[in-house]
């Protein structure tokens, strides 16, 4: 098969998949099956409603900064209100979508130790770890109120009361353990939702009370609760919550109110709106069909290479960085897309899964990355310095992901005719649309010419206008990507919310002293303290998911690296791709199970076919590490060199 057919063949299959492509990510699980039972087209119904609710917030929220934009760069004025009005909106945003980040598949669970257990095994670790869920979201509930009846005042510029930012917490919170109970009783039985509420509840008046015992450092308990919640299969940002809330009997310094206060504080971040503008670009260029533009690209450059259509899957995820930002979404994209067409060419299923999920962890790496937005929020680090830094990663990585392509392929006869100068012309002049998203948003944030939230935004009406003007996507699809982004953009907003408590805890707690000699056990020089940074990163990255980890650990590390000489951009570049390679290994290898759900391929197969991946991007980082480390003792002239 000609690389033309194999692109052809690949875009059809773009066309009809790519609406439920991207809304597939985090470990999607296949189409719902017929919905027969009264109580499941209720929760269904219920669902759809919260869903549609947030798709209509994050629409307003995206129409009130582009007409802030806009005023701007056209009448030299910007809207007063518009900024606070926005981070309320991202408040309500996250609140809506909170019941269906403890439901659905957005929900963050690690099951791959509960699927060990027998079958009354995991009936119970499912009651356990709903029950955990059940708790947070009742210090979410209970505490919100409670602040919310406490706090006085209204906001500066929008005159609206304080209090309705911890009152959309409180109801959120609130519907998270109805709809939690609802899906426990569907799915188990009404006594296992009965049992989940009176432990959930029985966890809750525990954390009320006193014991007496006053701990040093309280945040080892909360560390200890959420990773039993998590290890059983609660979703993170529940098992957070939790953690922190029953550290308060020994001696934590974060009561109910606190906890809430410090979650709404920690989604009240301006920059923060980017996230669900760069999950809502990407959504479109995808359900638009541009992405199928850029395989075309991608392969008519290495068709002819050696396992031509895996390169081409590389190039193609690396065109795809640019628009999409999220790795996961990337994951989904392929799963749908590249993974058939590999196996149809010859490749074993588990192999094409594979590298699928290999190349997919590139989108966190390449601008516009979500991971180095969550880790500018968390370190107040210049955004536009780490997304260069991104792109020399990205420079390393991708060369020693195809280096790796290329010597674990064997016995797949996988080449094409090298295309002409003119196809290739052709198929660059198609892309073109998709690729200028990138560019526009790299190059406006890099010279400053727009702020991160508004280049997000300016990447949505572009991948709006584009697809409206090829009249690849009609506003069904418009609705749909708004939908599926909302949802992912409230489950990692309320993450992030959840680790800000967590993340308090540990600075109360002074665990920065005690991660500083953990990483300078060896000396404080750079090259020691990168080895064992990296370490302690492969570890916790086994354990943490990469948004969590960020925020738990890179404001721990940063200062540790800053006096060891080490340039801080490079080292949270290195800290990312670092937690990034983490999506292709047990136990939580997120990048693993997204493909392995939609492909149904075996996800013990696919991390065993992976390995050789693996290690090229272990060898990249190693690099990366040397180059960081070696840069404190370059000469002046050099570094201006770069």
């Amino acid at each position: 098969m000609c690389w033309r057919c194999a692109a052809a063949s690949c875009g059809r299959q773009i066309f009809r998949r790519c609406a439920d492509a991207v809304s597939l990510a985090a470990a999607r699980t296949p189409d719902p099956p017929v919905l027969r039972r009264p109580g499941e087209r209720g929760l269904a119904c219920v669902s759809a409603v919260l869903g549609w609710l947030g798709a209509a917030v994050l629409g307003l929220l995206f129409a009130i900064v582009m007409l802030a934009v806009l005023r701007r760069y056209l009448f030299g004025a910007g809207l007063i209100w518009s900024d606070e009005l926005a981070i309320w909106l991202n408040v309500a945003l996250v609140a809506l979508g909170m019941p269906l980040a403890a439901t659905s598949a957005l929900s963050m669970r690690l099951d791959v130790l509960v699927r060990l257990l027998p079958g009354g095994g995991q009936r119970l670790a499912a009651i356990l770890a709903d029950a955990i869920a059940v708790h947070g979201a009742l210090v979410i509930a209970i505490g919100g109120a409670g602040v919310a009846a406490l706090v006085g005042g209204t906001s500066t510029v929008l005159g609206l009361p304080e209090s309705l930012r911890f009152a959309a917490f409180a109801t959120g919170g609130g519907l998270t353990v109805l709809l939690l109970l609802w899906r426990a009783a569907l799915d188990r039985s009404v006594a296992a939702a009965l049992a989940s509420l009176l432990l959930g509840l029985g966890l809750y008046l525990a954390a009320q009370s006193t014991t007496g015992l006053s701990l040093t450092t309280p945040s080892l308990v909360a560390a200890l609760a959420a990773g039993i919640g998590l290890l059983i299969g609660a979703p993170l940002p529940f098992a957070l919550l939790a953690g922190v809330s029953l550290s308060g009997p020994f001696g934590g310094m974060l009561p109910e109110p606190a906890i809430v206060q410090n979650t709404v504080s920690g989604v009240s971040k301006f920059l923060l709106l980017a996230i669900p503008f760069f999950l809502l670009a990407g959504e479109l260029l995808t359900a638009g069909g541009l992405a199928e533009r850029l395989v075309r690209f991608a392969a008519s450059l290495v068709g002819h290479w050696r396992a031509g259509l895996a390169q081409t899957a590389l190039v193609a995820s690396t065109l795809f960085s640019g628009a999409s930002g999220s790795s996961v979404a990337n994951a989904a994209f392929g799963a749908k897309v590249m993974a058939p067409a590999l196996v149809a060419r010859g490749y074993p299923p588990a192999n094409a899964a594979a590298i699928v999920a290999g190349v997919s962890m590139l989108d966190n790496i390449i601008p516009p990355s979500i991971a180095f937005l969550i880790l500018a929020a968390a370190t107040n680090l210049s955004v536009g310095s780490l997304l260069v830094g991104g792109f020399v990663a990205g420079a390393v990585l991708v060369p020693a992901l195809a280096i790796g392509i290329h010597l674990s392929i064997r016995g797949v006869v996988d080449t094409a005719p090298k295309a002409s100068a003119g196809e290739r012309a052709k198929s660059f002049v198609g892309a073109l649309p998709a690729i200028g998203l990138g560019v526009v948003v790299v190059v406006g944030i890099r010279f400053g010419v727009v702020t991160v939230t508004e280049a997000s935004a300016l990447a949505v009406a572009y991948a709006l206008v584009v697809c409206l003007a090829l009249r690849s996507l009609d506003f069904a699809g418009v609705g749909r990507a708004l939908r599926s982004s909302a949802g992912e953009a409230a489950a990692v907003g309320l993450l992030i919310g959840a680790s800000a408590p967590f993340a308090f805890l540990l600075a109360v707690d002074r665990v920065s002293e005690h991660m500083a000699a953990l990483v300078t056990a060896f000396g404080g020089g750079p090259y020691a303290v990168m080895l064992l940074a990296n370490l302690v990163l492969l570890v916790a990255g086994l354990f943490l998911d990469i948004g969590a980890a960020i925020l738990l650990l890179a404001p721990l590390m940063l200062p540790v690296a800053i006096a060891a000489g080490l340039d801080p951009i490079q080292f949270g570049v290195i800290l990312v791709v670092n937690l990034m390679i983490h999506g292709l290994t047990p136990p939580l290898g997120i990048l693993v199970y997204v493909v392995s759900g939609i492909t149904r391929v075996p996800a013990a197969a696919v991390f065993r076919a992976v390995l050789p991946l693996l290690a090229s991007l272990l060898a990249a980082l190693a690099v990366l590490c040397l180059g960081a480390a070696a840069w404190p003792s370059l000469p002046p002239s050099i570094k201006e060199l770069f």
